[in-house]
C-alpha cells in the first residue's frame, strides 16, 4: 500500500489506521507470528501502527502487550499469559526514560563505570532469561540521546554527561548483538535524530500519556521495527530496476550526448548523481541485483553507462532493457529472466507517470516517490527495502551467481538434447544433514524462497536451531556447483518422523537459480536413503498453494507420490511407499555426502 511507504502522511495514517487495517486484511497468504511487546512506557499506539505495517508486508501479527512499564517483571519473574502466548518475537520497547540511574558530577570514575555495568547487566539478564524460556528472536531498542545536555558539548565527552553514558551503554548493547544470534537492535537513536530530537522528546506526550516520544513519531518507530521483522521472515526486496535519464545522471543521453550529461565533480548536480550511483553500487555487496529499464536506444544507454565519471558500468547490471517498450512489460520480462517474482523489485524512475503505470500493472513492486535528486538516497534508504538481519557469503556472490546463470542459458541454447546440456555442466552436489556453519543460510533460504516452496513455512534461525537439535527430524541441505561456479546452499528439506515409520515433509524449498537442473531429484534420492536408514516406510508430502508457488503444484506427482486428498483451497496431501524399494531418479548430478 502506497500510504505505508516513506515519506508518510502521518496525520492521515493515524486518523485512518482502522480503515487501512481492514483493507489490508482482505489480502491473502499471510504468515502468522506471535509478537510480544514488553514496554517501558505506553505501547498501545506502537502496537496499532506496527500491525498495519506488518500486514502490508504479508505478516499477520498476534500480540501480547505487557502492562505499563512491566517489561522487567514479565521477563524476569514470568507471566502465565506470556508463557501461554509462545512468542516468535519479543520486542523490548525501552528508552532513556527507563535508565534507572545516571551519573552526577559528584560520582568518581569507578562509581560511574559500576553504574554503567549494572545498567547493562540488568538488560543482559533480561535477554538471557527470555532466550532460555522462549528461544525466540529478540528485538531491543537502543537509547536515544537526552533532550538536554547539562554540560553542553562536553556532555558527549565527559564521563559525567548523560550523552556520554548513553553512548557507552549503547555500545555495550551493540557488542552483545554482534556476538548473539537472533538478537537485533532497533536503532531509535538514529530514528530520533532523523525525526528531530526536540520533537521526538515532546514532554507533553510523556507527562500526559507516558509515551516516550510524541505520537506523530510513532509511525516512524513502528515502521523501523516492521522492517526488521519482515527481513527476518524473508520479506525484503531482492533487486533494483533503474531508469537512466535524470535518474542515474542529469540530462537525456539521446538528446544531449554523453559529453553533456550531468555526472561527476564538474557541476553540483553532477555530484548528486555520482553520490547516487555510489549508493546503488554499494547494494551489490548486499547481494542486491541491479537492472536497467530505460526508454532509450541500447547503444545510447551503454554509452551513458560508460561515462568516465560514472561509478556504475554496464557490467554492474544483470539485465539491461533499453528499448521503447512499455516499462511495465520490460519489468515483467526482467522478472521472468531472473526467475523472481515481480514483488522482489524496487523500480526507481524520476518520471511519476512511468512510476504510476508500473505501480498499476506490476503487482507487488515498490515504486518509491523520488522527487529531487538530492532526496533519491534518503527516500530509498528510509524505506528499508533491503534491511539486513542475516547476511551470508552467498549474498556477497549473488550478482556473480546470476551472471553465471546467464552463461548457462547461453550454453543451453547450443544443445538440442536437454539431458546432454545438463551432463555438460558437470554438476556436483553435496547433500547431507544440517551443519552449524550453514544454519543462518538455511534460515535465510527458508524465508526468501517463494516459488519453489511447497508448504510456505518460514523458519527463523531459532526455529532452524531447534529442528537441528531434534532427533525426530530428517534435515538435509544441498549445495550445487558446476563448470561455471559454486551456487552454495540452494535447497533444504525438513521431514518430521511420526509413528516411527512415517516421515512428514514440513519444508521443501529450492532457490530459483537452480530450477530445472534435476537437483530436486537428487534431494529426493538422498531423502529416501536417509528415511530407509531410519526404518521409514511411508513418506508424506504436502502442497499448500499460494499466488507464487504454482510452479510446484505437481511436484509430488513428478516424484512418483500418490495423491491422498485435496481440499477446496487446493491443499494437497501425498504419500510415497518406500517399504518395497525406490528407483533412483537423478542421473546427471554427482552427489557426495
Amino acid at each position: 500500500m502506497k500510504e505505508l511507504e516513506y515519506p508518510f502522511n502521518v496525520e492521515w495514517l493515524i486518523k485512518n489506521k482502522k480503515k487501512v487495517k481492514k483493507q489490508l486484511l482482505l489480502k491473502e497468504n499471510f504468515i502468522e507470528k506471535n509478537i510480544a511487546i514488553l514496554g517501558g512506557s505506553t505501547t498501545s499506539e506502537i502496537k496499532n501502527m506496527l500491525e498495519i505495517f506488518l500486514l502490508n508486508y504479508g505478516i499477520k501479527p498476534n500480540f501480547y502487550e505487557s502492562e505499563y512499564n512491566k517489561f522487567y517483571e514479565d521477563a524476569m519473574f514470568g507471566n502465565e499469559e506470556l508463557d501461554e502466548f509462545h512468542p516468535d518475537i519479543i520486542y523490548i520497547h525501552t528508552t532513556n526514560r527507563n535508565i534507572i540511574e545516571y551519573p552526577t558530577m559528584y560520582n568518581d570514575e569507578k562509581t560511574i563505570n559500576d553504574m554503567l555495568e549494572n545498567e547493562y547487566k540488568k538488560f543482559e539478564n533480561i535477554w538471557t532469561k527470555l532466550f532460555e524460556k522462549f528461544n525466540c528472536t529478540i528485538i531491543q531498542n537502543n537509547f536515544e540521546y537526552p533532550y538536554y545536555r547539562l554540560l553542553g558539548n562536553k556532555d558527549a565527552v565527559d564521563i559525567h554527561g548523560k550523552t556520554n553514558f548513553i553512548t557507552r551503554l549503547n555500545q555495550k548493547f551493540y557488542d552483545y548483538a554482534n556476538k548473539t544470534k537472533n538478537f537485533f537492535i532497533n536503532d531509535i537513536n538514529y530514528i530520533s535524530s532523523c525525526y528531530g530530537l526536540d520533537k521526538w522528546a515532546n514532554q507533553f506526550y510523556w507527562h500526559m500519556y507516558k509515551y516516550a516520544m510524541e505520537v506523530p513519531a510513532i509511525p516512524y518507530l513502528s515502521f523501523n521495527i516492521a522492517n526488521i521483522i519482515k527481513s527476518i521472515y524473508g520479506k525484503n526486496k531482492k533487486a533494483l530496476v533503474l531508469d537512466l535519464d535524470n535518474t542515474l545522471w542529469g540530462g537525456i543521453v539521446g538528446d544531449d550526448g554523453v559529453e553533456n550529461l550531468a555526472i561527476g565533480p564538474e557541476v553540483p548536480s553532477g555530484q548528486v548523481y555520482s553520490e547516487f550511483q555510489n549508493y546503488l553500487k554499494e547494494h551489490k555487496s548486499l547481494g542486491i541485483i541491479l537492472n536497467i529499464n530505460s526508454k532509450n536506444e541500447y547503444e545510447n544507454a551503454i554509452a551513458g553507462l560508460n561515462h568516465p565519471a560514472g561509478t556504475l558500468k554496464p557490467d554492474d547490471f544483470i539485465i539491461i532493457k533499453a528499448n521503447w517498450n512499455p516499462k511495465n512489460l520490460n519489468i515483467k520480462d526482467i522478472a521472468e529472466e531472473l526467475n523472481l517474482g515481480a514483488d522482489s523489485f524496487v523500480f526507481v524512475d524520476d518520471n511519476p507517470a512511468e512510476r504510476q503505470i508500473v505501480q498499476d500493472y506490476v503487482e507487488g513492486i515498490a515504486t518509491p516517490e523520488i522527487d529531487v535528486p538530492e532526496n533519491y538516497i534518503k527516500i530509498i534508504d528510509r524505506n528499508g527495502y533491503f534491511e539486513v538481519t542475516n547476511f551470508s557469503n552467498e549474498d556477497l556472490k549473488k550478482n556473480d551467481l546470476y551472471k553465471d546463470n546467464a552463461k548457462r542459458s547461453q550454453m543451453m541454447s547450443t544443445f538440442e538434447n536437454y539431458e546432454d546440456y545438463l551432463l555438460s555442466l558437470k554438476m556436483k552436489a553435496e547433500i547431507t544433514s544440517f551443519k552449524p556453519i550453514y544454519l543462518e543460510r538455511i534460515s535465510q533460504l527458508s524465508n526468501k524462497s517463494n516459488q519453489f516452496n511447497l508448504t510456505t513455512k518460514r523458519y527463523s534461525l531459532a526455529d532452524i536451531e531447534e529442528v537441528n537439535n531434534d532427533e525426530n527430524y530428517i534435515k538435509l541441505y544441498g549445495k550445487l556447483e558446476d563448470i561455471f561456479g559454486d551456487n552454495g546452499v540452494i535447497t533444504v528439506v525438513i521431514g518430521n518422523i511420526k509413528n516411527k515409520d512415517e516421515l512428514h515433509i514440513d519444508l521443501w524449498i529450492m532457490s530459483c537459480r537452480v530450477l530445472k537442473r534435476n537437483m530436486e531429484f537428487a534431494m529426493m534420492d538422498m531423502l529416501v536413503k536417509k528415511a530407509q536408514e531410519k526404518g521409514i516406510k511411508t513418506i508424506y508430502g504436502y502442497y499448500y498453494p499460494t499466488a507464487k508457488n504454482k510452479m510446484v503444484n505437481n511436484f509430488y506427482d513428478l516424484q512418483g507420490f500418490e495423491e491422498v486428498s485435496c481440499d477446496e483451497q487446493g491443499n494437497k496431501v501425498y504419500k510415497l511407499d518406500i517399504s518395497n524399494g525406490y528407483k533412483i531418479k537423478n542421473n546427471v548430478i554427482e552427489v557426495t555426502e
